[in-house]
């Protein structure tokens, strides 16, 4: 573990080098990616140093209970700073490998989410509409922005589907864990006998694609333009303005009418398209690497029942970990850090296992 914090200290002083360099100052792109690599080895460095500070002050004060000669309170202070230490030492050690694990490469990108009602009709629209609002609070408590893609919601306020991005530091490394099917189990407003219905949603979270991560050859696409259309005659144009993108090679279809701009929804469409065929190539590509292991927490498998929403008991479980809270108010208001805090640290310690065992 030292060789590689020594390796990785070495690269950090170098990129704080060249960060002083007046040629690197002018040229924005290469500061950016300087800087980018900056902030992330800083939290990194910044924890061996105090691992170092620690070490130090422990080697120093052991030598002094070893030599022996101290009255007893020196004795006493000694002892004290030995164990306070000790601790120091096992607590940064532990962060010290949790950081050294290999960074998901989308983390730092920008999020897809794509929220679509399944089985229950109505009462899954509804409820897909308050899994926006749950996301749409969350991003606001981080700064994060949120922009609609595409939505066709129901007469009802419901949500048959929407398409979002969130963007912002950190989105997609906190929000990629919430990829999978949402059970919710309540009484629905049109349930005349008071009978819990239980209905699912699924969740679809792709990291944001960049024009330089998917290449499309203009040929393979199929676009058409139709009227825009919602709910009791919401957004409806008058225009041709709503996009319909078709991927000749795999059919996949991408539509985005939510602007009454045709090339606003044209741009929204195409982000939306990259996302997807960047999600289906890092997907394959994870599957050959690990076709042998089962999935890890937040595998983003969107037929996989991840969580249960219980309405009667307030009660909120996260089945990947075992986790049940009765907090359901507070969670659909966005405080997701509940859930999701347990979940890296579970998916911390699995990859700290395999870590260990490779």
């Amino acid at each position: 573990m030292f060789s590689k914090l020594e390796a990785v200290r070495g690269r950090y002083d170098e990129i704080n080098r060249r960060l002083q360099e007046p040629g690197v100052a002018s040229d924005p792109a290469q500061y950016r990616t300087l800087m980018k690599d900056y902030k992330q080895l800083t939290p990194l460095i910044e924890a061996f140093d105090s691992y170092t500070a620690a070490q130090k002050a422990y080697d120093e004060a052991k030598s002094l209970l070893d030599e022996g000669g101290l009255d007893a309170d020196l004795r006493e202070l000694a002892k004290e700073e030995l164990e306070e230490n000790k601790e120091k030492i096992d607590t940064l050690s532990q962060e010290l490998r949790v950081l050294l694990l290999p960074k998901d490469e989308n983390d730092d990108r920008n999020v897809i989410i794509e929220i679509r009602g399944g089985t229950g009709g109505e009462e899954a629209a509804l409820f897909a509409h308050s899994l926006f609002r749950m996301y749409s609070l969350y991003a606001e408590s981080h700064g994060w922005r949120i922009e609609i893609l595409s939505v066709n919601e129901t007469e009802l306020g419901g949500m048959k589907e929407v398409e979002f991005s969130v963007e912002g530091e950190g989105a997609y490394s906190r929000l990629k864990f919430e990829a999978g099917t949402h059970r919710v189990q309540r009484v629905p407003e049109t349930e005349t006998q008071g009978r819990v219905h239980t209905s699912a949603v699924t969740v679809a979270v792709m990291a944001e694609a960049d024009e330089v991560d998917i290449e499309i050859n203009p040929a393979d696409l199929k676009i058409d333009t139709f009227r825009s259309s919602g709910a009791g005659g919401q957004h409806v144009n008058k225009t041709s303005s709503a996009i319909r993108i078709t991927y000749l090679p795999t059919g996949m279809v991408v539509e985005c009418q939510d602007e009454r701009s045709q090339l606003k929804n044209k741009d929204k469409a195409m982000k939306v398209l990259r996302s997807r065929l960047l999600a289906e190539k890092q997907a394959a590509q994870k599957n050959e690497i690990d076709a042998a292991r089962r999935s890890q927490v937040g595998s983003g498998d969107r037929s996989e029942r991840i969580r249960t929403y219980n309405y009667p008991q307030s009660r909120v479980t996260d089945h990947r970990i075992n986790l049940t809270l009765y907090r359901l108010d507070n969670i659909l208001s966005g405080s997701l850090d509940e859930l999701i805090d347990p979940l890296i640290a579970a998916d911390q310690a699995e990859k700290l296992q395999a870590s260990a065992e490779a």
